[in-house]
């Protein structure tokens, strides 16, 4: 909602106080106390009250209020109304009728003097400005006279004079709030409205600063220093545009209006007469002056080159002095031959030819850089000499205001260092992919046992990423036992293991991310720079495939020895039975026949019986002990252990087992 204009009434001693307020209601008016008679919009001044002459003739004076004046029959008695509107006079009996009306009629009163009043005063300042073009001989002081005045007149901040200069920037000739600026120089990429109104050669208004797309992209900046709207006239004659008239308002003051456009626009115009007729002036006066001191610019610049050619005669690095244009004005012996060139035939030349034709796109860059007044260093060109043969130059560039100089390169032969250089950039992406991608385990640690480097095999053997190895791991989380990591750099530094600073092949154990204990193949080394140690390296193999095939071989290996040995067993075996079985025959037969001469009274017939009977048994043992078929055992006494000749001869026995074998 739009805020409400306010209304005073005058003097607080005024008893129509509550009728005014009354006759308010439903307006978009409303009563305002006295204090704030700055910002009202309207003044009713009671003239029925005594003291509220001179109140009226205050207020009428001031002019930033519209005024109405309550009267009766005896105030128009007591004073002559001469010289106040017959709108602006009310009688007290009409306040509550026709206030509303008269409060309209006051305002469009108050806003055709004010408009008055502004166009005299444009009148006024145009009239000024062009008696002073025509009789001022200084330009400078009277651009910014012009500009100064502008400000005070728009109530702004600043006001500038700005003149193209062709060449797709701008130069400032005057600010109404730098006396002393002249021939600043800026981009036009930083002010696009100058550039539309130069481009155009029509006036640019911008009204809102912060969402006009024609700012886009510099809202942010310009709105940081408190610029609300902005204005670019033209200063064009003839249909030529010279240059802009820029002014800028900020804070809470309102947009430029209308009005206030257009007598910007006469003002750029009479000003870009004025400039047209200055420079004209100047070109006839100078004309003479030229010729006088074209010959004494001439001894000072050689006079000058002379000097410099003097300073870099003798310096080691290649030197050349620029105008500002960029042709050669001096290249000093040492850059000549490097260059391999004759300095006198680059007198006058592009700074291109300095290079043969290679390098242009970054020599260019690093001239427009120092033209800005901005200094290059160190920045790699590519060059050809006549003799075809490519360098590498590194040049420094900075501006050199003095005379026609503008610009001082120096540069310096890096070709060898720049191929060094990019032979070891090469070698060391080629070593890191070669440590990267090997399959083995490739890891290396500074002197306190911090991971520095974690290849993918390091990766893919704990589970580990490089990042997070080498963020929080450490060796002593690495390494299974503790202190294993400083026994192993006791073992590099020793002579016993490899050599010093060496570790020959070593079984270790390492943990994984997930916990596990992974048996590993490792050897490594320490890295020196000069005498001290920086780091150590170590390369690990996964052997827990070869620790699994290891079990398997030793668990055939030992079935194998089994398998011998039961063989063994067996053969002796036979070889017992058939030896032992002749005599127990003979032995079986002799008591079979002495038990049949004796009778079983017979005294020596119970003995005969028992060695036939034990014979009988042995001859059972001999058979088993013929038919063994495998290994079997059974406890004996203690820990002891025999053959279990049941088993080992049942053919239909249960198979050997671990724990009986």
């Amino acid at each position: 909602m739009a805020p409400r204009s306010g209304l005073v009434l005058l003097p607080d001693s005024s008893g129509l106080r509550d009728r005014v307020t009354a006759a308010l209601l439903g307006s978009d008016v409303e009563f305002w106390p006295a204090g704030r008679i700055a910002d009202a919009s309207y003044v009713v001044v009671d003239l029925t009250v005594p003291e509220a002459d001179e109140l009226l003739q205050c207020v009428t004076q001031g002019g930033d209020h519209a005024v109405l004046a309550l009267v009766d029959q005896g105030v128009l008695r007591r004073r002559s109304m001469a010289g106040i509107p017959a709108d602006a006079l009310m009688t007290v009996g009409q306040l509550e009728s026709e206030l509303r009306w008269r409060l309209e009629k006051a305002r469009e009163r108050h806003a055709l003097d004010l408009q008055s009043r502004i166009q005299q005063r444009n009148l006024d300042l145009l009239l000024e400005l062009t008696a002073r073009y025509a009789e001022s001989t200084d330009v400078d002081a009277l651009l910014h006279d012009v500009t100064r005045r502008l400000a005070e007149i728009l109530g702004i901040p600043r006001a500038s004079l700005l003149l193209d200069d062709g060449a797709g920037s701008a130069v400032v000739v005057a600010a109404s709030d730098a006396p002393d600026i002249k021939n600043l120089r800026i981009e036009m990429d930083r002010y696009p409205e100058v550039r539309q109104c130069l481009r155009t050669g029509l006036a640019t208004v911008v009204e809102d600063v912060p969402s006009h797309p024609l700012l886009e992209g510099m809202h942010e900046r310009v709105a940081a220093a408190g610029v609300r709207s902005i204005a670019a006239l033209p200063l064009s004659v003839q249909g030529k545009v010279l240059g802009v008239l820029l002014v800028r308002a900020s804070g809470t003051r309102p947009a430029f209006t209308p009005a206030e456009v257009a007598f910007l626009a006469t003002v750029g115009h009479a000003t870009a007469v004025a400039l047209r007729n200055a420079h004209l002036f100047e070109s006839v006066r100078g004309e003479s002056e030229r010729e006088k001191s074209a010959r004494l610019v001439a001894e000072q610049k050689a006079a000058e080159l002379q000097r410099y050619q003097a300073f870099f005669a003798h310096v080691s690095e290649g030197i050349a002095i620029l105008d500002g244009k960029g042709r050669v004005l001096l290249l000093n012996p040492a850059g000549a031959g490097m260059l391999e060139v004759d300095p006198a035939q680059l007198e006058g030349r592009h700074v291109e030819d300095l290079t043969g034709a290679l390098g242009a796109e970054a020599l260019t860059a690093l001239l427009c850089a120092v033209a800005r007044g901005e200094v290059q260093r160190d920045v790699d060109v590519q060059a050809r000499t006549p003799f075809s043969r490519h360098l590498t130059l590194s040049v420094s560039g900075a501006p050199l205001r003095e005379g026609d100089a503008a610009a001082i390169l120096s540069f310096r032969d890096v070709t060898e260092p720049r191929r060094i250089e990019n032979e070891l950039r090469r070698t060391k992406e080629f070593l890191e992919k070669l440590v990267d991608n090997t399959v083995d385990a490739v890891v290396a640690m500074d002197m306190k046992g911090r991971f520095v480097l974690f290849n993918k095999g390091a990766e893919a053997l704990t589970g580990y990423s490089a990042q997070e190895a080498l963020a929080r791991l450490s060796a002593a989380d690495f390494f299974v036992g503790e202190g294993v990591g400083a026994e192993l750099l006791e073992r590099m530094r020793s002579s016993e293991h490899g050599g010093p600073g060496r570790l020959a092949l070593t079984r270790q154990a390492v943990v994984t991310k997930s916990g596990e204990r992974v048996p590993v193949n490792m050897t490594g080394s320490i890295l020196y720079e000069g005498a001290r140690e920086v780091a150590t390296v170590g390369i690990l193999r996964d052997l827990r495939d070869r620790v699994q095939l290891e079990r398997k071989l030793s668990d055939a290996t030992l079935r194998l020895e089994r398998s011998e040995r039961s063989a063994e067993m067996i053969a002796l075996a036979g070889t017992a039975a058939h030896e032992l079985n002749q005599p127990l025959t003979s032995v079986l037969g002799y008591a079979e026949l002495l038990k049949r001469k004796l009778g079983p009274d017979d005294y020596a017939w119970a003995k005969v019986d028992i060695i036939h009977k034990e014979a009988e048994r042995m001859k059972e043992i001999v058979r088993k002990i013929g038919r063994i078929t495998r290994f079997e055992t059974k406890a004996y006494v203690g820990e002891a252990r025999i053959l279990d000749l049941e088993r080992a001869s049942d053919e239909d026995g249960a198979p050997v087992s671990k724990g009986e074998a």
